[in-house]
């Protein structure tokens, strides 16, 4: 495996590690209730703002998996969407470079 697959491969486990803590904080500190996890996007614009940057590299990363593996036929690759989707764009995006750096037969 090369350092650079190595550099992706630990960006994504430190994208997922940063995640779940963070998610399991608020999780502990508030009960799991999923109607607080909007409060903070009404604090103000820059909070809304940064939830909106989020969400438009999600869809971003999305459509690019799903257009590379239109051409490249790299299946594991779609891997990277659920992964963006539960554990957020700083573990998916990497794992997808991760997946997409690795030799194809």
């Amino acid at each position: 495996m090369s350092g650079l697959r190595k550099i992706y491969l630990a960006l994504a486990v430190l994208g997922a590690v940063h995640s779940l803590y963070w998610f399991g904080r608020w999780a502990l500190e508030g009960g799991f209730d999923v109607s607080h996890l909007a409060n903070p996007l009404r604090v103000g614009a820059a909070n809304g703002g940064l939830a909106w940057e989020l969400a438009l590299a999600v869809v971003t990363l999305t459509v690019w998996v799903l257009a590379e593996i239109a051409v490249r036929r790299n299946w594991i690759a779609l891997i990277a969407i659920p992964a963006t989707l539960v554990m957020g764009i700083g573990c998916g995006l990497p794992l997808y470079l991760f997946l997409r750096t690795r030799p194809v037969h």
